[in-house]
């Protein structure tokens, strides 16, 4: 736990009582603050008591003794509208911020000398994986990290910071736009694509919470911007004119520049010093496939040089990761048949990544439908033999698809795991996959990608344990 001392002897409101909530209180209460917790969840405030923690309804309270409202990402900030609990804390004047702020203050109060290294990644997709990829690398080249944010374990329910150790965090827009003084000594912004429209209000809000991540640096900080989008690529020109050249580093899946990391041809291209020279070979690490991966790999590589390792050291790391539960994570394999679980591929963009990845893919979407639908797939779409619809978007995915695709309307993840093993053994073609890419959220049928990611991989396995070939787990699977 990282106690947070910040708010000692004062009242601080932590609304969202979820995993992250819980240890934000814990970690008030062991710096000195009073904490009121609560959460609009029965089930959730009953599981804070369990814990101990003390419930005081912020609802029906007075917040005149409200230092400071730490809100859960998940909870409306701006859009569709305030929640309620943030009205409240406006109208006494309470800044509202989020558990990273709170871990940014830890940091903040320590001399400069005993600060960790900080590493924030953000962007619409690859952020889990590039996050995952980077601690990977930095533990195995004897450089102690913690992975957290987005990812993994709650920020401040980790080890207290101390000299040499390095955090690498995921944020996600949500926890960005809850932060004000998280200063990253690498931030990287891999991409962006219209997403969560609905919790920005549009697209520049959107944009502009991931760009905050950049304007938090203090000078000498490094910024790693993917140059692949038009959006980024004009990010990037804007804050090379605003910081010295070595402070700025692009990387791209396919475009080669003079000072950089790029991918091209199935390898990562380090260029960091002026002279380009190849440092991974991208055909040694099938846990990360798809030109989607080369650009993480890039961005990973182009971090861990930043802060000191070797290309050489760095790329031997790379070949030993094992990737990510959700993220094109290889299931089993039967009478030739992939079984590959997305889930995490929410939206088209995503999706899109993973249909690039393969061929003669038998393919499972669907769910609760983005604003977008499937407009980002039409690229991929002659890679996929034929889809099956599940879920809220069974119809619209339908519409979207008709003319351009087979598809079958299976409306939940068994049936279509069952007809697509069907008709993928069927037609007898080593190198078919089964995939699960959804281009939708779970919230349909699952409480979370995780939730419906294990449920493929179980029904996968169930699937194909009334075969008589024995199922064979990839070493590689998650």
């Amino acid at each position: 736990m990282i106690p947070i001392q910040s708010y000692q002897g004062r009242r601080v409101a932590v609304f969202g009582l979820g995993r992250t909530g819980i240890a934000t209180a814990k970690a008030l209460e062991a710096g000195g603050a009073s904490v009121s917790c609560w959460d609009d969840s029965e089930l959730s405030r009953e599981r804070a008591a369990e814990q101990g923690l003390t419930l005081d309804d912020l609802n029906r309270r007075d917040w005149g003794d409200i230092a400071v409202l730490v809100l859960s990402p998940g909870v409306p900030l701006t859009h569709p509208k305030p929640h309620r609990v943030v009205e409240l804390a406006q109208a006494v004047g309470a800044p509202v911020i989020g558990d990273t702020e709170l871990f940014a203050m830890a940091l903040n109060a320590l001399p400069p000398a005993r600060r960790p290294k900080l590493v924030g990644i953000t962007g619409t997709n690859g952020k889990s994986t590039t996050t995952a990829l980077i601690g990977h690398i930095l533990n195995e080249t004897g450089r102690p990290a913690i992975v957290g944010g987005n990812i993994g374990d709650a920020i401040l329910a980790q080890d207290p910071p101390r000299p040499g150790l390095h955090y690498v965090l995921e944020l996600s827009s949500y926890q960005i736009d809850l932060t004000r003084t998280l200063a990253c000594d690498v931030a990287i912004l891999l991409n962006i694509s219209p997403d969560h429209i609905d919790r920005h209000g549009d697209f520049a809000n959107y944009f502009a919470a991931k760009q905050r991540l950049f304007e938090m640096q203090e000078p000498g900080g490094k910024a790693v911007i993917g140059i692949d989008d038009d959006e980024t690529n004009a990010f990037f020109s804007r804050l090379r004119l605003r910081r010295p050249e070595e402070d700025v580093v692009p990387i791209s899946a396919g475009r080669v520049f003079a000072r950089g990391v790029y991918a091209l041809g199935g390898r990562v291209y380090d260029a960091l010093d002026g002279a380009s020279h190849p440092v991974v070979d991208l055909q040694k690490a099938p846990a990360l496939p798809g030109r989607h991966n080369a650009q993480n790999v890039a961005a990973a590589i182009a971090a861990v040089r930043l802060l000191g390792v070797s290309g050489r050291a760095a790329a031997k790391a790379v070949e030993s990761f094992p990737g990510l539960a959700h993220r094109l994570q290889r299931v089993a394999q039967q009478d030739g048949v992939l079984y590959v679980n997305d889930s995490k591929a929410t939206n088209g963009q995503a999706a899109l990544q993973a249909l690039n990845s393969y061929a003669d893919i038998y393919w499972i979407a669907g769910g609760r439908p983005k604003d977008d639908g499937l407009d980002a797939v039409r690229p991929a779409l002659g890679r996929v033999t034929k889809a099956y619809l599940i879920g809220e978007a069974e119809d619209r995915f339908a519409r979207e698809l008709e003319g351009q695709v087979s598809f079958e309307r299976c409306g939940d993840l068994q049936t279509a795991i069952a007809r697509a093993t069907s008709d993928a053994r069927a037609a007898g073609r080593s190198g078919a996959v089964v995939l699960l890419a959804p281009a939708a959220a779970s919230f349909d049928q699952f409480t979370s990608f995780e939730a419906r990611g294990d449920a493929f991989c179980q029904l996968v396995k169930d699937e194909l344990a009334a075969v008589d070939e024995p199922v064979v787990e990839r070493e590689d699977a998650v």
